[in-house]
């Protein structure tokens, strides 16, 4: 079911998806359409899914309640991958190439009449063909006219989507037959062709396409053993955007068979993890902070995914995730990770630990990547470590006042009453506890070493 049906064809299969005579139908966006009804539809395959927005797929799966969902794509959008990476969707991933397939060779260029003749001369010479890739169908003629002024031997053809159905097919059976030697057309050839013998691509104003619509395009060449060229063109090296400066240099860097899956993770951090909620596939939620929004995310997809396999309806213990406000230095100097996004990343992952093992192999790697560890981060990783105490404890807050450390208690604390009253009593009533669960005991550690060792102090007395 596509637009070079006739009409009556496009009826018939209509009527006999309706009607459920039509076991299996393959399509492009017209299954979307208003007038195909799906008697009994069990299964949909969404192939290249980064070429169908929210909205579509969506749209697909009102059509019945229940119907399971197979994407494939070479680079998810950074919507779906991030489904996929918080465990909402199972992911696969292929890493073997085909069989004498070989990389790509990438060239980010300025544009210049004589590299594209180049190009195209090269692949001429050794009896190959070129696709030149111009994504603007009012300059595209022009486009094609320059190519055969600099290449008057060559046989040049014009494709893109406005064409009329008929001569946009013929054009694209003569490039198969070898008819056409340079085919000038716009992003429409970015999926389901495979022309081994065209092995040279050239794209104009590569720093205006995305990175899954460059690796895409790419894709185009090098799908047998011959070795495939690919010449990203841009109006000047110095002045390109920040974003598609990071794409072509993805693009470089994961020039690899099989880097699709880096690639999409790449544009994951470049773009964003977009909107699970709605309909934005890029992009970040500014509302709760993008961290906090996928540990949100992840702890609620992890109590559903339990609920389900235990068949129970249950409520996951809550957690606490105290907050340490001390009189101490705790964080990674500048001078220690000269990097910010460096920096950055340490953090993220300092964050996310769990247990003493993890906390242990993230200060080993730190040392052996920077060196010995400088007095604030070493404080650093001795609040977390007694983070994690607190955690245990269900203490939501510690303070640090100049005369005292201040715990507050969750309601939940397995702490007993009789441990609080104990410690009050031994104190001689210098130790308070508020009627808001605010245990305050006098301290006047000063050293980062006297602070760290009083609170670890006075949680072993509590636990008895």
């Amino acid at each position: 079911m596509n637009r070079f049906r006739t009409q009556a064809e496009q009826h018939e299969i209509v009527k006999g998806i309706s009607d459920g005579k039509v076991d299996i139908v393959i399509g492009t966006h017209r299954l979307l359409s208003k007038d195909i009804i799906f008697r009994r539809l069990g299964l949909l395959i969404i192939d290249e899914e980064h070429r169908f927005g929210v909205t579509h797929k969506e749209k697909v799966k009102k059509l019945k309640e229940h119907v399971d969902v197979l994407t494939l794509t070479a680079t998810p959008i950074p919507r779906t991958l991030q489904l996929s990476l918080l465990g909402i969707r199972d992911l696969s991933v292929i890493n073997t190439p085909p069989e004498h397939r070989r990389t790509v060779k990438t060239f980010v260029a300025r544009f210049d009449e004589m590299v594209i003749k180049e190009a195209v001369v090269k692949e001429l010479q050794r009896g190959g063909q070129v696709f030149i890739v111009h994504n603007r169908v009012q300059s595209i003629h022009e486009m094609a006219h320059k190519v055969q002024r600099l290449v008057p031997s060559a046989r040049i053809a014009v494709a893109h989507g406005q064409m009329p159905p008929r001569a946009l097919e013929d054009i694209m059976v003569r490039f198969v037959q070898k008819e056409i030697d340079v085919l000038v057309c716009t992003t429409i050839i970015e999926s389901g062709l495979d022309i081994q013998n065209a092995n040279t691509i050239i794209i104009t104003r590569a720093d205006r396409l995305g990175l899954a619509e460059i690796y895409q395009l790419r894709g185009r060449v090098g799908r047998g053993r011959e070795q495939a060229y690919a010449y990203l063109l841009v109006p000047s090296l110095d002045g390109l955007s920040k974003d598609a400066q990071q794409r072509l240099r993805a693009l470089m860097d994961y020039n690899e068979l099989g880097g699709g899956f880096k690639l999409a993770l790449s544009d994951l951090q470049i773009r964003g993890g977009g909107n699970i909620l709605g309909e934005s596939q890029s992009g970040h939620i500014a509302a709760v902070g993008y961290d906090l929004y996928l540990d949100l995310l992840q702890k609620t997809v992890e109590d559903l995914k339990q609920q389900a396999a235990s068949g129970q309806d249950f409520t996951k213990e809550e957690t606490v995730d105290p907050e340490i406000s001390l009189l101490v230095s705790a964080y990674l100097p500048g001078r220690y990770i000269a990097s910010p996004d460096q920096r950055y990343l340490a953090y993220r992952r300092i964050s996310g630990i769990n247990n003493g093992v993890e906390l242990l192999d993230m200060q080993e790697e730190l040392i052996d990547r920077y060196g010995k560890l400088p007095a604030e981060a070493e404080n650093l990783f001795r609040v977390i470590e007694l983070k994690m105490e607190l955690q245990k404890f269900k203490i939501t807050r510690l303070e640090q006042s100049p005369t005292a450390l201040v715990f507050t208690f969750h309601d939940k604390t397995p702490i007993a009453p009789q441990q609080v009253l104990a410690m009050i009593n031994r104190s001689k009533n210098t130790v308070r506890f508020t009627p808001d669960s605010r245990l305050i005991v006098p301290s006047k550690a000063a050293a980062p070493e006297e602070v760290f060792n009083a609170a670890h102090r006075i949680l072993r007395e509590l636990v008895g």
